[in-house]
């Protein structure tokens, strides 16, 4: 339930409302601005009578939360979460552009794609140690090694890391090296994943499943932000359709609609959305001109030797101009780069 209190209402008007919520066996968020405090009630505790909370002193109006996501929706939260990472602020005016190579393969190749990213302007270092693939002879990632790469990498250029984790056992060995969590696609309704990243309180890159609805993702999100953890960022990456021209078909339009279901922000995954180098660039200026937070860009020094998605990254240089046409775009719709 959702309840807005007057401009009026006092500390202990707030209180008592928040009590009562909690002894009905709800859990409460208290969302303030200049003009009203809001009172969002979660679980499944005794019934709320939105009759008898307005009797409450200091209490405007209440109403059931509509969307099954309760935590996510804007409903319950208006403004815009920003997600923070030490400096870094995902969701805030400068978009946050997160690149690297699909997977970790060496620490000398990962060091010089860092540099160069870093220098082009990237704010994050994405790069794989576990890599779950279609293949089970696919290369499946440096595991425990990767992670040593990519905090040695870390150190050396200062870009904070996202990494994928994919297993619930694996949640404390990833979040010791990696500064932000990611759930792949594939792994969207692992829900004891979730529920392991959200009682970690990392940060959490979500990437929508290739087959799943905006509704889904939210959802997905509702498992994180239900157990502790609100620094969630959504990240479309392409689904599943009828077209094959594309490794998937990337969903601008989610990205608006996003902005409109949820206060989580929200960034997009155009190398893997096309599987195709030459789209990466037109389809990331769309997704930042559609309301993106960010992008995550896949960067490879060698592409052609990549052992992991070398049709869709981009070379050094190709990024560095990526970055340089973003810069109008972004200006365009009031952002920084």
């Amino acid at each position: 339930m959702i309840i807005f209190l007057t401009s009026t209402a006092t500390t202990a008007q707030i209180a008592e409302v928040t009590a009562y919520c909690e002894r009905a066996g709800y859990s409460v968020r208290l969302s303030k601005d200049a003009d009203q405090t809001v009172v969002s009630a979660f679980g499944d505790g005794g019934p709320l009578i939105a009759a008898e909370i307005r009797r409450l002193p200091g209490v405007e109006r209440a109403a059931p939360i509509s969307a099954p996501y309760k935590r996510a929706s804007r409903e319950t939260h208006p403004k815009d979460t920003v997600v923070d990472i030490g400096p870094l602020r995902i969701g805030g005016r400068q978009l946050v552009v997160m690149a690297g190579p699909c997977a970790v393969e060496s620490l000398e190749g990962l060091r010089e794609i860092a540099r160069a990213v870093h220098a082009a302007g990237a704010s994050m270092l994405r790069g794989g140690a576990f890599k779950p693939r279609t293949s089970p002879y696919s290369f499946q990632g440096l595991a425990d090694v990767g992670l040593e790469y990519l905090q040695q990498v870390r150190a050396l250029t200062g870009l904070p890391v996202v990494t994928e984790v994919t297993h619930p056992e694996l949640v404390e060995r990833v979040s010791a090296a990696a500064d932000m969590l990611q759930i792949g696609a594939r792994n969207m309704q692992n829900f004891a994943l979730l529920q392991a990243v959200g009682a970690s309180r990392r940060p959490v890159l979500l990437k929508r499943g290739m087959m799943s609805t905006a509704e889904e993702l939210l959802m997905a999100a509702e498992y994180i932000l239900s157990h502790g953890n609100p620094r969630v960022v959504l990240c479309e990456r392409g689904i599943r359709t009828f077209e094959t021209a594309t490794r998937n078909t990337v969903d601008i339009s989610v990205v608006p609609l996003l902005k409109r279901l949820t206060h989580l922000p929200v960034v997009v995954d155009p190398s893997h959305g096309t599987g195709r180098r030459d789209l990466v660039e037109p389809v990331a200026r769309a997704a930042i001109a559609a309301g993106a937070d960010g992008l995550m860009i896949e960067v490879h020094d060698h592409p052609d030797r990549a052992l992991s998605d070398g049709p869709q990254s981009l070379h050094p240089h190709q990024f560095e101009a990526l970055m340089d046409g973003l810069r109008d775009i972004a200006s365009a719709v009031g952002r920084t780069l």
